[in-house]
Parts: structure tokens; C-alpha cells; sequence
């Protein structure tokens, strides 16, 4: 069938990392732990090995291969759009060592059937190993996604979590404005046309006019935050906007997620089941955008345009460039979510399609948690801008 070897060890390789990223983040944690619900704002974590095992079988095997489901039940079980995240304990989901078995499987399947395969051919599916690049990335954006319950879990220390944070981010930058960089104006190239691994809605690419803007050279770290906190931030209607002050008066916030002032005045944080010393010098994370975008008027400042953070993650690590745009923190942005002009979806509409509107606000570059595979500066992810349990901060941007 003349089937590209290259393409044939990138899909070994990407699946057999992300299944061993998946079990180690699981393996400490005993049985009782992963069936149990944590928050309703998350699965149980054998909800979500399992949804990773139905969601390759969906497509590696029953879409390219035709094979038959293991059990009909699981269309309706994993179907993340069935059931929200509060109502899946609910569900007859399979339990730690069935969830185990049944994913094991269905990669001993998937890996024997890619031989078959034609990566070559004409079907847009598997040509260069599309559909295998999406369920590599689907089991890796999981993996974040776990991440975060398990930072939820108030008493559990995961033996790894030590090597989970941020980069510090340098105090000394320079750049003009107080720490902001300058981004020249014109058309600037946004997206891909690149067709496999990457998603639909980061095509097609486009040329978009911007107009000249000054960004932040590094994420806004904790220290900064904690000056917005100390002067009386989340206090002052006048930084908030209509949503943003319901939801302030709502859930009663005065600090980040997980932040704890302590009797010193000092400020700690809760981490994986530990509590430390609020590093100073990290980017602010577990902020929703309503916290984010009052920062930024608190400072005078705005959040940039979706299309300003992509113009301005080109320059990332050039002289006078922006810094730490990839792999740190996801960084809210002011836009909301939409397909680009061209937008098609493919494979189909429940990735992305299903949530374009102004409900969603885009966020960009992806965190400390993000698999390198996921981390381009054209990847667009998407959340409610109440949304605190993911690894989001963000940085100012303002009018040149």
C-alpha cells in the first residue's frame, strides 16, 4: 500500500507517549480516588480513561477499520456531550481495573490494524495520519484535564507534582512601557493550512490587519496579581464588568483559586495536596477571564485580541520580541470563540463547531501542563469565562 514509515513511527510514538503520560499520572492514585467525583466541575478520573479508550475505538478502529463497537452502551456512556460532568458518577461506568483492561485492548487493536492502513491514499481521514494525530492530541488534552482534578483533590500529594509548574519569568526583562513590547501594524498571517495534527478551527490561514499594539513581554506573574488583590480589586465595581461583577458578588472571590492569605499577611497556595509559599516570581494562574480582564483595567490596560497574541507569539524570543507565550500558562484573550472566514469542520462539528459564539472566550499558547504536541501558537482553546480550575492566566495588552 506504500505506506510512509515516517508517518507510521510518528503514529507509534505519539500514541505509545501519551497512553504512558495517562497511566503515570493515574498510577498513584488508589481505585477509591479515581471512581469518586472530586468537584461537579469535573469527571471522575476513570471517566476519563475510559472516554479516551471509546473516543480511539470511535475512530481508529470503527471509522478506519469498520470494526464493531466492544459495547453499544459506551456511545451513550462516553459521550461527552450526552451527559454533563456533574451527572456522569451517575452513569454505569466501567471501574479502575475494567477501564484498564478495556483501553489496553483497544490499542493492542488500533496498533494491529495501522499496518493496514494506506496513509498515502486519498481519504482525508487517514491521509498522513490525520484521525491518529486527533486521538493522540484528545488523549494529551485529557491528560490537562485530569491534571486539573487532581489539583482539586484537597488532600492528595501526587509524588510528581514537583516537576508540574510554570517557568519563573524573568523580572529583569526589558521593553518599552513598562515591560511592554512594541508589535508593528499591517497584515499579519493567522492560522494554518496545514491538514494533519492540527484541528479544524485552525484553519484555514488568513491574512487579518492589525493595527500597531504594545503586549506585555511576559505573562503577568503572582506578584502583580497579588498588588491588584492588596488594592482592593476584587472590591471595585468601576474594574468589573456587568457578568464580571455578578459573578464576583456570586462566588465571593478575593484571591486566585487556591490562594490563602496567611497571618504574616504573607500569601500561600494549595499544590497537588500541599500548601507552599506563593512563588513571586510564576505566572498568575486558575484566574477566569472576568479576573483577568479587570486586572487589566485596574492596570489601564486591556486583554489583547486573539489575532494581537498570535501576531505577537511570531516574535516570541526575538530581541525585542514578547516572551514565554508557549507553555507556561494558557493566557486569556478578548475574543470570543468563532470559526475562521473559510471555517470548514472536519471531522466533525462536535470539536469545535458546536461551541462558536459568545459564550466561549479563546485562550492561547498552552500551559505548563499542555503536551509539546498540542503547544503551537496556532492551537485555540476555548472555555467559559468563569472557568478557574484550568491552568489559565493571562497578559496585557493596550493601543500603541
Amino acid at each position: 500500500m506504500g505506506v510512509t514509515v515516517d508517518t507510521e513511527s510518528r503514529i507509534e510514538a505519539g500514541l505509545g507517549g501519551a497512553r504512558a503520560r495517562t497511566l503515570s499520572l493515574l498510577a498513584p492514585i488508589d481505585d477509591a480516588d479515581l471512581a469518586r467525583q472530586v468537584s461537579p466541575l469535573m469527571s471522575p478520573l476513570i471517566w476519563d480513561l475510559a472516554h479516551v479508550g471509546h473516543y480511539e475505538e470511535l475512530w481508529l478502529l470503527r471509522n478506519v477499520t469498520g470494526a464493531a463497537p466492544t459495547n453499544e452502551l459506551f456511545d451513550d456512556v462516553y459521550d461527552a456531550f450526552k451527559h454533563p460532568r456533574r451527572d456522569r458518577p451517575s452513569l454505569p461506568i466501567l471501574g479502575p481495573d475494567e477501564a484498564r483492561a478495556f483501553v489496553g485492548d483497544v490499542r493492542r487493536r488500533v496498533l494491529d490494524a495501522l499496518a493496514t492502513v494506506d496513509l498515502d491514499g486519498d481519504d482525508p481521514l487517514v491521509r498522513d495520519g490525520f484521525v491518529y494525530g486527533m486521538v493522540v492530541q484528545h488523549e494529551h488534552q485529557h491528560d490537562e484535564t485530569m491534571l486539573a482534578t487532581i489539583q482539586l483533590m484537597e488532600h492528595f500529594a501526587h509524588p510528581d507534582a514537583d516537576d508540574w509548574r510554570p517557568s519563573r519569568v524573568d523580572r529583569d526583562a526589558g521593553g518599552t512601557a513598562a515591560g511592554m513590547v512594541d508589535v508593528r501594524g499591517g497584515v499579519v498571517a493567522i492560522g494554518t493550512d496545514e491538514l494533519a495534527w492540527v484541528y479544524d478551527n485552525e484553519r484555514p490561514r488568513h491574512g487579518m490587519d492589525v493595527t500597531p499594539f504594545r503586549i506585555d513581554r511576559t505573562p503577568v506573574t503572582n506578584r502583580q496579581y497579588a498588588a491588584f488583590v492588596e488594592d482592593g480589586g476584587y472590591d471595585d465595581e468601576r474594574l468589573w464588568s456587568g457578568d464580571g461583577w455578578a459573578w464576583r458578588r456570586e462566588t465571593g472571590a478575593g484571591a486566585p483559586e487556591f490562594w490563602r492569605r496567611e497571618g504574616d499577611g504573607s500569601w500561600s497556595r494549595r499544590r497537588y495536596g500541599r500548601r507552599e509559599d506563593l512563588p513571586s516570581d510564576e505566572p498568575v494562574q486558575h484566574v477566569c477571564w472576568h479576573e483577568a480582564d479587570a486586572f487589566a483595567c485596574w492596570r489601564g490596560a486591556r486583554l489583547p485580541t486573539e489575532t494581537e497574541w498570535e501576531a505577537a507569539a511570531a516574535l516570541d524570543g526575538t530581541a525585542d520580541g514578547p516572551r514565554q507565550m508557549l507553555g507556561e500558562v494558557w493566557e486569556w484573550t478578548a475574543t470570543d470563540f468563532h470559526g475562521y472566514p473559510g471555517f470548514v469542520s472536519f471531522p466533525y462539528r462536535e470539536y469545535s463547531e458546536v461551541f462558536f459564539g459568545p459564550e466561549y472566550k479563546v485562550l492561547r499558547g498552552g500551559s505548563w501542563a499542555t503536551d509539546a504536541g498540542v503547544r503551537r501558537p496556532t492551537f485555540r482553546n476555548w472555555d467559559y469565562p468563569i472557568r478557574r480550575q484550568i491552568f489559565a492566566g493571562f497578559r496585557c495588552a493596550d493601543d500603541a
